[in-house]
């Protein structure tokens, strides 16, 4: 079960790249999500969301326990779930150029997701387990769709 876990928390090795992980992790979902969107409902992605979330919480919990590392750097499934969360509310936040608004989901995550603004800092310090990993980048994705929202109405 270690060696699923290992797979799938690192989404097939890329957590395992020297450079930046969660960079890494949070471009490879954007990319792979910028050729599906428009092919599958918010319902699926709900879905895809759900199940992944619960079946994180287990294998980052194997993970962690085996390699005795509390949020590894090669855990980065709780990127794809931040990503994963945006693109949820992408048909509120669409632009009318998706490239842009892949750009946009990309950087402001990952500017949120590194800030690491209150409660997500609170968490990430305070709550030492898979849910822990999880909730601080699932906050770092509710100020992205805050701020595409604020965005979408101005332009």
């Amino acid at each position: 079960m270690h060696k699923l876990s290992k797979i799938i928390i690192s989404l097939f090795g890329i957590g395992f790249s020297r450079f930046a992980p969660g960079t890494i992790g949070s471009l490879t979902t954007i990319v792979l999500f910028y050729f599906i969107i428009n092919h599958i409902s918010s319902l699926v992605l709900i879905f895809i969301f759900v199940l992944v979330f619960f079946i994180s919480l287990i294998l980052i919990r194997i993970y962690s326990l085996k390699s005795r590392i509390h949020d590894s750097p090669e855990i980065v499934i709780d990127e794809f779930l931040g990503i994963l969360l945006v693109l949820i509310f992408y048909d509120y936040l669409k632009f009318a150029n998706d490239f842009i608004m892949f750009i946009l989901i990309f950087l402001l995550f990952r500017f949120f997701d590194i800030l690491k603004i209150y409660p997500a800092n609170w968490i990430d310090k305070n709550i030492k387990n898979s849910l822990g990993i999880i909730l601080d980048d699932l906050v770092a994705a509710l100020y992205c769709i805050i701020i595409l929202l604020i965005l979408n109405v101005f332009l």
